[in-house]
């Protein structure tokens, strides 16, 4: 089949090419880019917190009601901590200041020299009177854990002193010492003379932070061992055994509200909880984009198709005429299968530019990452098959056309 009369018929009525062009051009820069956003969104959601087993952590908010000293509140906070391991299936209980991913929590400014111009970064903040270690089933990759005698009681309301103490995660221990170990060493919370500094005892791999930002201080996280109380409430970690986690979490707010003789506020929470409402955003937003992708690709169908069968009706006689010639069935529709991929090709090449082009936009604006190769060669694939299976049917017919009837007629 000779291309240069396809092409020469093409020149000749340049606007429905042109067009169909122009829709799969546009098609394709933004499916490839809107799949892209739709990888790293689920990418993101699914990152792991560090934790051992999110479906089998919880945690309580806890407010007592007519306690009105100090006192009363760390004696409080000790007796239930005493309630909730002797709950059967328990685990491990941690008092805890935040929970990862509960969007609800501290950051600190952090570097690896008070004499630094500027901090080194920021890290999530979590205080445990309890080892988290054990609770949240961190790894520890150095170190170790905080001793129970290393646990001060510290009165928020008095106290303003930071623990000498701390476990980092990795990435904060990298960034901190590119190169070297961690333990040790000597972490400021922020920089100049008022600077204070903590010893680096340990090093686990993973703690997502409580906003579980997209950055990497999303695990940039350090533990400080302190037992607060005189803050009005207190916040209890939990981990049950596998696959107990409902029952444990009934029988513990029933022991919680049994043990205290005063009224309470009392508020519950799953990890997975907390991990659905910190990625909703993200969740609706890669559903809209698939949905806007699905109902591209079938409006760019529908142009191809409308856009055939419009070729097939306008050449009828032609068609005829070749057929009177001696043109097969297979030659006609081999004619309108090559002139939709040669249109199909001229997207797909104006589709590839346009998506690298966007997707330059987005990463200077949004700071995404760039648009990888395969998802351009992807969507090049799939929109030369859109263009032949929707020129099939038109092209079909087309070959179907009795010369008979073809020239005959107007």
């Amino acid at each position: 089949m000779e291309i240069r009369p396809i092409l020469s018929a093409l020149l000749r009525n340049k606007t429905g090419p042109l067009l169909v062009a122009m829709q799969v051009a546009l098609s394709l820069a933004i499916l490839a880019n809107a799949l892209h956003i739709v990888s790293e969104r689920r990418e993101v959601a699914a990152r792991p917190s560090g934790l051992l087993d999110e479906a089998s952590t919880f945690y309580f908010s806890v407010r007592n009601l007519n306690q009105d000293t100090p006192e009363q509140m760390l004696a409080t906070i000790k007796r239930e901590l005493e309630v909730l391991r002797a709950v059967p299936g328990v685990v491990s209980v941690a008092q805890v200041s935040q929970m990862p991913m509960s969007q609800s929590g501290g950051t600190t400014s952090v570097a690896a020299d008070y004499r630094q111009q500027r901090e080194s970064g920021y890290a999530s903040t979590y205080f445990s009177g309890d080892s988290l270690v054990k609770t949240f089933g961190l790894k520890l990759v150095e170190g170790r854990d905080f001793l129970p005698q290393e646990v001060p009681e510290v009165n928020e309301q008095t106290n303003a002193e930071v623990p000498k103490l701390v476990i980092l995660t990795k990435p904060l221990a990298d960034k901190l010492w590119p190169g070297a170990s961690a333990v040790g060493k000597t972490m400021y919370f922020g920089t100049g003379d008022g600077a204070t500094g903590a010893q680096v005892v340990g090093v686990v791999e993973r703690l997502m932070s409580a906003h579980a930002e997209l950055s990497d201080t999303g695990i940039s996280s350090l533990i400080m061992p302190a037992r607060q109380y005189g803050g009005g409430g207190a916040m209890y970690a939990l981990r049950s055994e596998a696959g107990q986690r409902d029952r444990v979490m009934q029988e513990a707010e029933q022991a919680l509200r049994k043990s205290s003789a005063t009224p309470m506020i009392l508020r519950i929470k799953t990890v997975e909880d907390d991990r659905k409402d910190r990625y909703r955003a993200d969740t609706a937003l890669s559903w809209m984009l698939v949905t806007v992708s699905v109902l591209l690709l079938l409006i760019t169908c529908s142009g191809i198709v409308g856009m055939a069968s419009l070729w097939v009706n306008q050449r009828r006689k032609q068609i005829g005429v070749r057929r009177a010639l001696g043109a097969r069935k297979l030659d006609i529709l081999r004619y309108f299968i090559l002139e939709n991929v040669m249109i199909t090709s001229a997207g797909v090449l104006g589709g590839v530019l346009l998506g690298v082009g966007l997707n330059a936009l987005l990463v200077s604006r949004l700071e995404m990452s760039r648009l990888p190769l395969p998802y351009l060669v992807a969507g090049a694939v799939v929109f030369w098959a859109i263009g032949i299976l929707s020129a099939y049917g038109p092209a079909w017919r087309a070959a179907g056309i009795s010369p008979a009837l073809a020239t005959r007629s107007t």
